[in-house]
């Protein structure tokens, strides 16, 4: 029996942990490539694919997620997957983008940024960057309304998405209008609570965040730890509003919550949502109550967001 009040949607998990193996990696991203690629999107929802240049001229692939007749000028959401900095999307991320394009609607742009350990840090937050840069330059071409482009990710993703909105800012680039950050990795210092109490979560705990962190910084943070662990930055002005989810058991929860009010103290118009009884990636129980009420809440922030 679990030591944890995990809501029984989640209970089939409790033994379930992210592999972080560097000799595993590999294999395991071929896998989760194949399962991604065998699910077809959601009816109602076109998919497009284009490379471009990554950082120091790396090829990354965006996937454009379209809903079939939305408008010319539409709101657009670049998504940033989970996985650790090392592990590619999993196949529930599919599913859930293509919620968000439709009920939003708007378009949603799916980053495949390069991964850890092999490429370290600042590769994947610069190809994510690149990525935010190619889809303001080519707004009008993709049909998408410049003034409304916002970023989002979860876990590791929800540090790369909130990582963009500081690189936008301190570069001078055109402004971000939301970030959507879920159960996100905010705080490489791991000093919080949540990373001391769990060490033995379901998915996720504090020895694999650890071993994140080992692997994503292996090569150092080149002066820029802020573009790494957005929980450091000097300022938290000027960001763009934000929507942050936390789970209750997930090391991360903390850092997420300090995030938030961090963000909050320096004026941004926040929403904070704590689910209860879950773990870290709890989407993956997709025919969850708990996960319907929490994508629609982000949907409805989205909403909000875009003024729709």
């Amino acid at each position: 029996m679990s030591k944890y009040n995990i809501h029984s949607d989640f209970k089939k998990y409790e033994n379930t942990k992210l592999p972080l193996s560097p000799l595993l990696l590999p294999l395991i991203n071929i896998f989760l490539s194949k399962s991604v690629n065998k699910i077809k999107p959601a009816e109602g929802v076109s998919l497009t694919k284009e490379k471009i240049t990554g950082y120091q001229n790396g090829l990354i692939e965006l996937t454009i997620y379209a809903p079939k007749d939305i408008d010319k000028s539409a709101p657009c959401l670049i998504y940033f997957h989970g996985g650790a900095f090392a592990l590619k999307a999993a196949p529930y991320h599919k599913n859930l983008v293509c919620q968000y394009a439709l009920r939003t609607p708007c378009k949603v742009i799916f980053v495949d940024y390069r991964l850890a350990p092999k490429y370290a840090f600042p590769v994947g937050v610069e190809d994510c960057y690149a990525a935010f840069e190619w889809v303001c330059k080519n707004a009008e071409v993709l049909g998408i309304d410049k003034n409304k482009i916002a970023v989002g990710g979860d876990s590791a993703g929800g540090a790369l998405a909130a990582a963009v909105s500081i690189m936008a800012r301190d570069r001078k680039a055109p402004e971000i209008c939301f970030q959507m950050l879920i159960y996100p990795v905010t705080d490489a210092r791991q000093i919080t609570k949540s990373i001391k109490n769990y060490i033995d979560t379901p998915m996720w705990n504090s020895k694999l965040n650890k071993k994140m962190w080992e692997l994503y910084l292996r090569n150092g943070v080149y002066g820029k730890r802020e573009y790494a662990s957005p929980m450091e930055a000097a300022s938290f002005e000027n960001l763009p509003d934000s929507y942050v989810e936390v789970s209750e058991f997930d090391c991360l929860s903390d850092e997420g919550v300090n995030f938030a009010e961090a963000l909050q103290s320096s004026g941004i118009h926040v929403e904070l949502y704590k689910t209860a009884g879950t773990v870290h990636g709890f989407e993956i129980a997709e025919k969850s109550e708990i996960v319907t009420q929490s994508v629609a809440k982000r949907i409805l922030a989205l909403r909000k967001a875009f003024k729709l």
